[in-house]
């Protein structure tokens, strides 16, 4: 039987790479994305490099929950799963408002990879020993650590609220894998450090992304931005792939896997108790697993 792995927003960047690794391995790769011609064009490179069944493509915008939902049906119905890699993230140098009404940045980075992974838990345990990778990064350490509230007090600004977001799926990742231990389903994230794509050419040229603290010092901010953003997105992807696939992370779980493809400590708020509790107590409003309310997973 093929195992089946997914790569969410894997048509491009980080994604795309991270689906090639997982594809070379010889895993049967679903990529998930926005657009049919990205994805069409993802599709012939990811099966140039494959080793086992070709690889396809599944359109889907992961910026409302219903498709989200949807997705996870259409994936469920396929079978057991091996592999999951939550790639997806977006950061927007304005707020926004997904079709939920909720913000955007909150909705694409944690929401997103939320819903999916807990609609997807049955088919991961069927395809055990399997592997859930959620990509972070490194905006966490910049983030307001509360989340008694989607939004947090004051301004926006898109890389703080990108790295709240992110923040707050860490800390879902690494409770995940402890709620997981012993079912066959190991959980880590992979933080990649950084590379040359889409999001990061798009959004990290603007001082509206940070705080008017850091706006005083925005010549050095976006020389900082433009090294960690340089390399290509290949690099970047070793930690998801390495996280995914690597033999010396059989048994293990709740791992965060660094830029240089090794274990790295998480960041301490990851693991605050109350952090934790607020992230799943808004995660369960905002995204019930039923699209009704009251529905929580154990």
């Amino acid at each position: 039987m093929d195992q089946r792995a997914v790569v969410t927003a894997g048509t491009g960047g980080i994604g795309l790479e991270t689906a090639m690794g997982l594809a070379a391995r010889g895993l049967a790769v679903t990529v998930v994305g926005r657009d049919a011609e990205r994805g069409a064009s993802a599709i012939e490179r990811i099966t140039a490099v494959a080793t086992g069944t070709a690889p396809r493509f599944v359109a889907a915008d992961l910026a409302s929950l219903d498709q989200v939902r949807a997705l996870a049906a259409q994936l469920a119905d396929e079978g057991p799963l091996t592999v999951l890699v939550n790639n997806v993230g977006a950061m927007f140098a304005q707020r926004q408002q997904t079709v939920d009404g909720i913000e955007a940045s909150f909705a694409v980075n944690h929401l997103s990879p939320y819903l999916l992974t807990e609609l997807l838990l049955d088919q991961l345990r069927a395809g055990g020993p399997s592997r859930i990778v959620n990509v972070t990064s490194g905006a966490i350490k910049v983030a307001k650590r509360t989340f008694d509230a989607v939004e947090p007090p004051g301004g926006y600004y898109g890389f703080h609220w990108y790295g709240r977001a992110k923040l707050a799926n860490l800390a879902y990742t690494l409770y995940l894998a402890e709620r997981l231990r012993g079912t066959g389903i190991t959980v880590f994230a992979a933080d990649p450090g950084g590379a040359a794509t889409d999001m990061t050419d798009g959004t990290m040229t603007s001082p509206e992304i940070v705080s008017p603290g850091l706006r005083l010092l925005w010549p050095l901010v976006r020389r900082t931005f433009e090294r960690s953003t340089a390399g290509p997105a290949s690099v970047a992807a070793r930690p998801s792939v390495l996280a995914a696939t690597d033999a010396s992370l059989d048994g293990k779980t709740g791992l965060l896997i660094g830029p240089q493809a090794h274990p790295v400590p998480a960041f301490r708020a990851t693991t605050d108790p109350k952090v934790i509790d607020n992230v799943l107590r808004l995660s369960r409003q905002l995204a019930p697993l039923h699209g009704g309310p009251g529905v929580q997973p154990t």
